[in-house]
This record gives C-alpha cells, structure tokens and sequence, in this order.
C-alpha cells in the first residue's frame, strides 16, 4: 500500500496558499497548515487539514510543525509593511527560521518548495525577458527582502532538497492585489500605465507547484512562472474590461502622481499603524518599463506548460468576484 505523503503549507491562509491546500488535497496529500492564533481560516474552513500554531519569525514554535512532514511548501510573507525592517524579518529571517527548524527537526525532508517573486530578480533590463541566469537587482524593500530569503536558502541547498520559485504577478479568485485593478474597470475607469510585464493566473502557478515538487530537481534551482506571454500594461487593463462587458474611461498616470499617492499613502500608514496601499517601493516597481520574464527553464526542467491565458483567466476571476459580491 502506497504511503500516503505529508506536506507542510505556510502561508496557508493567504491568496495563492489556500489554493495550494486545495490542490494538494486533491491529489492525496495529508496536509498540515502552520498558522498563527490571529489567521482567518475563511478559505480552509471544512477541509481535512491540520493546524499547527506557529510563527515563521519565532523558531521554537515551528518544531512540531515541521516534524514527520515529506513535503514542506513556504508560502508566507509579507507584500506590504508599515516599515522596510517588517520585510526582511518575515520574507528573509522567517525563511532562515524555517530552514533551521527542517535541518534540525525534518531529516527525512524530500522537497523544501521556497515561492519567491519576480521582484527578488528586479525588472528586465534587455528587452527579452529576464532570466534565471540573469544579474539579480531588486529595486524595494519586497524584492530585497525576498532575494535575502532567496540567498539564505540557497546556502543550505546541499543540506536542504530546495527549490525555489519566481512567480510573475499572480491574479485570480481570492487575490486582493489585482483586485484593486478590477474595482476600478468595474467602475469605468482605466488607469493607463506604459510598459509590460508577465502575469499568471493562480491555478497554473499551483500547477508548477506542484510540479516543482515532483520534480527530481533538488539543489536550489529557480525557476521563473509566468503564463508565457508578455503583456502592455494598457492591453491588461482592456482584456480585463472585455472580460467584464464594458467600455472604460483611460486615464493617464504620470509618475509624479503615483510617488504622490505612495508619500501619502505611507504618511497615512505611520499614523493608523496599517500597511500602506501602496509604498514607495511598489510605486518604484510600478513605473518600470519592463517585468516580463522567460519561463523555458521551467517547462523544459519542470514540464510546465501554462494553460490559463490572460482572457480567459480574467473572465474567471471576474465571475468569482462578483458570486463573491466583491464586484
């Protein structure tokens, strides 16, 4: 009899997270999730999980978390911070934390799946993609972060079966990032940016996920995701409305406003003690001409093919929103 394989999800909770439980479900896994007292299950409510109460910045409590699990899949960071300190103790330090309790507690461990970003590589400089191989240079505080964690990983890669993954901008049911966008097309207004960038629709980032740890590849690879087109930031904006049936209004936002709305929006942050809608760091990440990136090495190593193109992942989400009255 087949023994059934055990995985350990942080970020479990979160957009791309909860997704990942449910496909790992699908496919048999026993899965456990590592969450904090403060999480709101609302997404894995009803499913035969486990919870274990932990916290990535605090070491001791991810012993029993990470005890007798196959698979572990660290999903949990953080995208926005009241202060550039939050990012590289969660996204970096949490990662470093998590790899020392699997060291000392999970010797058995046969896959350590690390999800980064496109931001810990930075935007492509050349015009046809970033690479893999490609001179890494994070541009805020996230992506710096996110590369530290990056770094921190690879240096147990001999000790550690670890790979690690570097999704595009990620969009689908459940995602509150994009949904900003879809809010405001829903309301007939367009923002119009220049530049292009990759995207991928949540399920086929689950799809090399889960690829990713099937894959004999074990020694600290990364791998770039996308659905393998490259898209204008207008185009994104007008496949989006086309999904949803209505005919929006452009109008162009010139950087100054952008850093305007960020000086603002974290002025605003230091006062509630809320993470800012958009940081300095994202708006310098927003006026980038170019976040395209080249997803060969993961199809020809990983076998991963996307299957969601932007149209039809567009018209899914926009049919989850609004069952969800989010639209």
């Amino acid at each position: 009899m087949k023994r059934v394989l055990k995985a350990l999800v942080t970020g479990s909770t979160g957009f791309i997270g909860s997704h990942l439980v449910e496909g790992l479900i699908q496919r048999g896994v026993q899965v456990r999730c590592l969450v904090r007292k403060t999480s709101d299950l609302k997404w894995l409510r009803g499913l035969p999980i486990e919870f274990v109460y932990g916290d990535c910045n605090d070491r001791g409590s991810l012993k029993e978390a990470v005890k007798e699990v196959d698979q572990l899949f660290h999903l949990a960071g953080v995208t926005k911070a009241i202060d550039e300190k939050t990012y590289f103790e969660v996204n970096a330090l949490g990662t470093d934390n998590l790899i020392h309790a699997c060291l000392e507690y999970s010797p058995c461990l046969q896959k350590f799946i690390y999800l980064s970003s496109q931001a810990a590589a930075g935007p492509c400089c050349n015009g046809r993609g970033k690479k893999e191989s490609d001179e890494c240079k994070p541009i805020s505080p996230y992506g710096q972060s996110k590369r530290m964690g990056e770094k921190l990983a690879i240096e147990h890669a001999h000790e550690l079966p670890l790979l690690i993954l570097r999704p595009s901008a990620v969009y689908g049911p459940r995602d509150k990032d994009f949904y900003v966008l879809f809010k405001l097309l829903s309301k007939k207004i367009k923002p119009c940016l220049t530049g292009q960038l990759s995207l991928c629709y949540v399920q086929d980032i689950i799809q090399a996920i889960l690829l990713a740890s099937e894959s004999q590849e074990s020694k600290g690879e990364i791998f770039f995701l996308s659905d393998g087109h490259d898209y204008r930031m207008d185009e994104v904006g007008n496949i989006i409305a086309q999904a949803m049936g209505i005919s929006p209004f452009s109008i162009p936002i010139p950087k100054w406003v952008i850093f305007g709305v960020a000086s603002f929006s974290e002025y605003f942050s230091k006062l509630s003690r809320r993470p800012s809608l958009i940081s300095k760091g994202m708006a310098e990440q927003m006026i980038q001409q170019n976040w395209s990136c080249n997803i060969t090495k993961a199809r020809t190593v990983l076998g991963f093919e996307p299957r969601i193109h932007l149209a039809q992942g567009a018209k899914l989400t926009v049919d989850w929103y609004r069952k969800e009255n989010w639209l």
